[in-house]
């Protein structure tokens, strides 16, 4: 019943054909190649600021700074609402061993 099985290999159905074998071929340049021009430098783009743009990348930089710490903020009260719920849990317990302990 717990016997493993062991696979069988199928056995090859039809004709097997060999690989085709390829015959290297031998490169001969005929004319050398020319030398590539050289291309001018581009010149680094320029970053221009104007007000509305700079009231922009604030307003941004302002909300991702209050998204995060609202995040970071929420999940430290979720970890000291856990931690809060587990020493209640604690002491009831803690109570309920002592109480039957004195009972006997």
């Amino acid at each position: 019943m717990f016997q493993p099985k062991i696979p069988t290999m199928p056995q090859p159905s039809g004709l097997v054909t060999p690989p085709a074998v390829v015959q290297p071929t031998t490169i001969t340049p005929d004319t050398p190649a020319p030398a590539p021009a050289a291309a001018p430098e581009p010149s680094p783009p320029v970053v221009q600021l104007t007000p509305g743009t700079a009231v922009a990348l604030v307003g941004a930089g302002t909300a991702v700074v209050l998204v995060v710490g609202a995040v970071l903020v929420s999940l430290l009260l979720a970890v000291a609402v856990t931690s809060a719920s587990v020493a209640v849990c604690a002491v009831v317990l803690r109570s309920l061993i002592a109480s039957d302990a004195k009972r006997r």
